[in-house]
C-alpha cells in the first residue's frame, strides 16, 4: 500500500512537470508568478490577480482573434484601430446620432467585420501580402475614427458602459468576456469546418486548395472573424474609459501578436491554439503589473518585458526542437534514457527564473524602506516637460522622505487605468495623475476615492470623479497668451499656421481652444491651415515641411509644445526668427535655448519642475489629513529673448 502511495504520488509529481515542460508558455507564467509574489507582497492579493485579469482582457481579445488569422499563416496589424474606430462609431451613433443603443451596437460590430472582410478582400482577390493589406487598413481605420470624433473623445452610453464595470462589486465584468470569447475561439478551432481549415490553409495553402478547400473564402471569413474580436475588445476597452477614444489602442495589434506567439503559435502558419493565446496575454499583463508594483523605471519596463518576451518564445522554441513529447517524458521518468532534454528543459527554465528575478531586483529602484508611498502617473515621458515634472516631484519627495514611484502611460488612456487601479490595489497613501485624458481616467480615479486615497491632479485636471486638488497650469490662458504674442510681433497683420498636439488630449484642446479665442481679437491675421504633429519635433518637421508647399506666404506660426515649435524652426531653416516668427508652448530647455538664440521668437513657460514640486506637497499633506487648496495654479509666462535669463 504505501509503494502504491509512493508510486502515485511521483506519478502525480511527474505528470504535473510533463504539463509544465511540455508547455513552455504556461511554465513561463508560472515562473513569473512565483518570481513577483516573492519579489512584491502585494502581488499575491485578491484585487491585484483581478486587476491583471482586467488589464489582460483587451489584449487577450484581440489575441484571439489574431490566432485565427496567424493560425492560417497570415498576420493582421489593423486590430488596434478597428478595435478604436468600431467604439468611436458605436459611442458616436448612439449619442450624436441618437440611435437605440442595442442598434449602435450592431452597427460597430458590423463595422469590425466589415473592415476585416476588406483585408480578406484584399489579401485573398487582391493578392495583396497579409502585412501590407492590414497596414493600409491600421491607416484607414484610425484616420475613420478621428474624422468621425473630430479627434476628440466621444462620451460613451451609460448602458453599454456597464461592460467596465464588475458583477457583485468583485468580479470584472471584462474577465467575464475575455473568458467568453476564449471559449468561442476554442470551440471555433477545434469544433468547425472553418477551424480545420484555418490550420489546413496554416500548414500548406496549396495542399489544402488542391484537396477542395475554397481558399479565397475561408480567408475572408478568417479576417473577418479578426474583425469581430477587434470590435468587441475596442468595445470593452471604451466602456473602461466610458469614453470612445480616437487614438486607442495604439500599439495594441503587437500586443496581440506577441501574446499569440508567446501561447505557442507559429508565425509559418499550422499552429496555435486559444488556451496558449489566453497564457500569453496574461504573461503580458502579469510582467506589467508586477513590474508597476516593484517600482521599475518606466523605461527600465520596457527593456525587461522585451526580454522575458523573447527568453518565453525561445524556451518554447528549443523545446520543440528538442523532441519533448508527453511519451519521451513518461519514458524518461521511468528510466528509459531520453533524460537529456529534459535537463535541457529544466536548465532552461531555470535561467528564465534567473534571468526575470535578476532583471526585476537589479532594475528596481526599490523602496526607501519607508511605509510612505506616493505614485505618479504621467500621460508621456517622451516630453521634456514631462520629464521636467518628473524630475520635480522626485526632489520635494526625497526632500519629503516618502518614497515616489513614477509610470508612464505613453499617452495611452487604457495604460493610465491600470496603472492607477495597480497604485489603488498596492495601497498607495496618495495618488498624483497627469491625465492622458480627463474623462477617461475618472473610472479608476473613483477606485482609488472608495479606498480612500487622496488623488492630485497634475496639469490637467479629473472629469466625474473626485480630485483632491488640481495643480495645474492654466492651458487656455496660455494659449491666448500665444496669440497675443504672435499678433503682436506680426503687427495684427499676416498668414499663419498651427501645429497641433495628440488629437484628443487635454492639453492640445485647451490650448487650441485659448489660440483660437485669442487670435479672433486681431482679424487681420488669417490662420491658412493647421495639422496635427502629436507634440513631436520630427513630426512638427515633416508637417511643417509640407504645410511650406503649399502655404509660401505664411510669416507666423504657433506650435502646441516647443517640440513642435523645433521641428518646424528647422522646417523653416533661414526663415526661422526672421520672416517667420515660431511661437511655442512648454518653456523647456531646448525652447528657451531657441528663444535665447532667436529661433523661436517666444515659448509659453509653464515651469514644469514647479508643478511637479507643488502637486507632491500636495499629495503628502492630502495623505496627512491636511486641508488642501481645490486648484493651485501655477502661473504661465511668455519668455522673449528679452527675459529669458530669468527663466533658464
Amino acid at each position: 500500500m504505501a509503494t502504491e502511495t509512493l508510486k502515485s504520488n511521483a506519478g502525480g509529481a511527474t505528470g504535473l512537470r510533463r504539463v509544465l515542460l511540455d508547455n513552455g508558455a504556461l511554465s513561463a507564467l508560472v515562473v513569473l508568478l512565483v518570481a513577483m509574489s516573492l519579489l512584491s507582497g502585494d502581488f499575491l492579493t485578491t484585487q491585484n490577480l483581478l486587476n491583471v485579469g482586467v488589464q489582460a482582457a483587451v489584449t487577450a481579445i484581440l489575441a484571439f482573434g489574431v490566432t485565427f488569422v496567424i493560425v492560417s499563416a497570415g498576420i493582421d496589424l489593423s486590430v488596434g484601430s478597428v478595435a478604436a474606430l468600431s467604439a468611436t462609431v458605436l459611442a458616436w451613433s448612439a449619442t450624436s446620432e441618437g440611435l437605440p443603443v442595442w442598434l449602435a451596437i450592431v452597427l460597430a460590430v458590423g463595422t469590425g467585420i466589415a473592415c476585416g472582410f476588406v483585408n480578406g478582400l484584399l489579401v485573398s482577390y487582391g493578392k495583396l501580402p497579409p502585412f501590407i493589406a492590414t497596414l493600409a487598413m491600421l491607416s484607414v481605420a484610425r484616420g475613420l475614427s478621428l474624422v468621425i470624433s473630430q479627434g476628440s473623445p466621444i462620451p460613451f452610453p451609460d448602458s453599454v458602459s456597464n461592460l467596465g464595470d464588475t458583477i457583485g462589486g468583485w468580479l470584472p465584468v471584462p474577465v467575464i468576456v475575455m473568458i467568453a470569447m476564449g471559449l468561442v475561439t476554442a470551440l471555433i478551432l477545434g469544433r468547425t469546418y472553418i477551424g480545420r481549415s484555418m490550420y489546413a490553409i496554416g500548414g500548406n495553402e496549396e495542399a489544402a486548395r488542391l484537396s477542395g478547400l475554397r481558399v479565397k473564402r475561408q480567408k475572408l471569413v478568417i479576417y473577418g472573424l479578426s474583425g469581430l474580436f477587434a470590435a468587441v475588445a475596442g468595445i470593452v476597452l471604451a466602456s473602461r474609459l466610458v469614453s470612445a477614444q480616437p487614438q486607442a489602442a495604439q500599439g495594441y495589434e503587437l500586443d496581440a501578436i506577441a501574446a499569440v506567439v508567446i501561447g505557442g503559435a507559429s508565425l509559418a502558419g499550422g499552429v496555435g491554439k486559444a488556451s496558449g493565446t489566453l497564457i500569453g496575454a496574461l504573461i503580458l499583463a502579469v510582467l506589467r503589473n508586477g513590474l508597476n508594483l516593484l517600482s521599475v523605471s518606466a523605461f527600465w519596463q520596457q527593456v525587461v518585458i522585451g526580454v522575458v518576451i523573447a527568453l518565453a518564445v525561445l524556451l518554447d522554441t528549443l523545446r520543440r526542437k528538442a523532441g519533448a513529447t508527453p511519451g519521451a517524458s513518461t519514458g524518461a521518468a521511468a528510466g528509459g534514457g531520453k533524460k537529456g532534454p529534459q535537463v535541457l528543459k529544466l536548465g532552461l527554465a531555470a535561467v528564465l527564473v534567473a534571468a526575470v528575478v535578476g532583471a526585476v531586483s537589479f532594475f528596481n529602484n526599490g523602496s526607501s524602506g519607508t511605509s510612505t508611498k506616493i505614485g505618479m502617473s504621467l500621460s508621456t515621458l517622451n516630453n521634456p516637460f514631462f520629464v521636467q515634472m518628473k524630475e520635480g516631484a522626485q526632489a520635494e519627495a526625497k526632500k519629503a522622505g516618502v518614497d515616489l514611484t513614477v509610470t508612464d502611460a505613453q499617452n495611452d488612456a487604457s495604460q493610465q487605468t491600470n496603472q492607477l487601479q495597480n497604485f489603488t490595489g498596492e495601497g498607495m497613501k496618495s495618488i498624483i495623475v497627469n491625465p492622458v485624458d480627463s474623462d477617461a481616467v475618472g473610472p479608476a480615479v473613483r477606485g482609488a476615492n472608495k479606498s480612500d486615497i487622496p488623488v492630485i491632479a497634475a496639469d490637467r485636471g479629473v472629469n466625474k470623479a473626485k480630485a483632491a486638488t488640481l495643480v495645474a497650469s492654466d492651458n487656455v490662458a496660455g494659449g491666448k497668451l500665444a496669440a497675443k504674442t504672435l499678433a503682436e510681433k506680426l503687427g495684427g497683420k499676416g498668414k499663419i499656421v498651427t501645429l497641433q498636439g495628440v488629437a484628443g488630449t487635454s492639453a492640445s484642446r485647451e490650448r487650441g481652444k485659448g489660440f483660437a479665442e485669442g487670435i479672433k481679437e486681431y482679424p487681420g491675421i488669417k490662420v491658412v491651415a493647421s495639422q496635427p504633429a502629436d507634440f513631436d519635433r520630427t513630426k512638427g518637421l515633416d508637417v511643417m515641411t509640407n504645410l511650406m508647399q503649399s502655404n509660401p506666404g505664411i510669416n507666423g506660426v504657433f506650435a502646441e509644445n516647443d517640440e513642435m515649435a523645433l521641428g518646424a524652426a528647422k522646417a523653416l531653416g533661414n526663415k526661422a526668427g526672421k520672416s517667420v516668427s515660431v511661437v511655442g508652448f512648454d518653456g523647456t530647455p531646448d525652447g528657451l535655448k531657441a528663444v535665447e538664440t532667436g529661433t523661436l521668437y517666444a515659448s509659453v513657460a509653464q515651469q514644469p519642475k514647479e508643478l511637479g514640486r507643488i502637486a507632491v506637497q500636495n499629495a503628502v499633506k492630502a495623505m496627512r489629513g491636511k486641508d488642501v487648496e481645490e486648484t493651485v495654479k501655477v502661473p504661465v509666462k511668455v519668455v522673449t529673448k528679452k527675459n529669458v535669463a530669468d527663466f533658464s
